[in-house]
């Protein structure tokens, strides 16, 4: 079978009213695109922003490529792509927390601050994966302990040290901060909410696990680009002071 063959196969498998499949295909091309620009940008800035918006790209990058294949399996199986979403997530939200470290750093973030939002977000994933893809019979329980990290995360960044740093820096890393801020706690809501809705036995019946799935998709790329876009907004205003 030759390429063009596979790749015809794959386009007819999604139907112009699979609107999940379609959300998955939109995700993935605008975080390439994101990708790109962010990528394409890194020269014209110093080295104390360019890592900033280094993983800006990485983090639309990573997803650009798991959506590809979650747009397949989803093509394929019509089932939603846990596994590969919790893989996308794994790697790509510790480095949006990392975000918050690289900004902060002007005003003497530590490293202690990095690892701690780091790990609060890997709880919250990995408990997440347990309770919806392992062990769905205890459901609530992982996804108590997934909200609590999540939550974690909130108020050290909302009243937390990264808070108090973001206040001691002020200007323009102030109004960035708590545009990210702002991002984690209305975007990021979406994923506790979806894996309530999304879990087996719990409330499925609510939306169904299609509609939770463009829920997450459009939230995905929102929370990503817009995430990138911010700090990317942020070094070109601190590039031209």
């Amino acid at each position: 079978m030759t390429n063009s063959m596979f790749i015809t196969m794959l386009v007819a498998k999604l139907s112009p009213t699979d609107y999940v499949g379609f959300t998955f295909f939109v995700g993935c091309m605008a975080m390439m695109a994101a990708s790109a620009f962010f990528f394409l940008s890194l020269n014209q800035f110093d080295k104390k922003w360019r890592t900033s918006v280094l993983v800006s790209g990485l983090i639309t990058f990573i997803a650009a490529v798991h959506y590809f294949y979650m747009r397949d399996y989803w093509a394929s199986f019509g089932e939603s792509p846990t596994f590969f979403r919790y893989v996308d997530w794994v790697l790509t939200v510790p480095l949006m927390c990392v975000e918050f470290y690289l900004i902060l750093k002007i005003a003497g973030a530590k490293q202690s601050l990095l690892w701690k939002m780091i790990i609060y977000s890997l709880i919250m994933l990995v408990t997440g994966y347990f309770g919806e893809a392992v062990n769905p019979e205890n459901a609530q329980i992982w996804g108590l302990v997934s909200g609590i990290a999540y939550f974690a995360i909130v108020y050290e960044i909302w009243l937390g040290q990264a808070s108090k740093l973001a206040a001691a820096a002020g200007g323009n890393v102030l109004a960035s901060h708590k545009i990210l801020c702002w991002f984690v706690l209305v975007g990021w809501a979406i994923y506790p909410l979806g894996y309530m809705l999304g879990t087996d036995g719990w409330y499925t019946g609510i939306l169904g696990k299609g509609s939770v799935d463009v829920a997450y998709n459009i939230a995905d790329a929102i929370n990503k680009i817009g995430f990138g876009l911010v700090v990317y907004n942020l070094a070109v205003k601190s590039q031209a002071n």
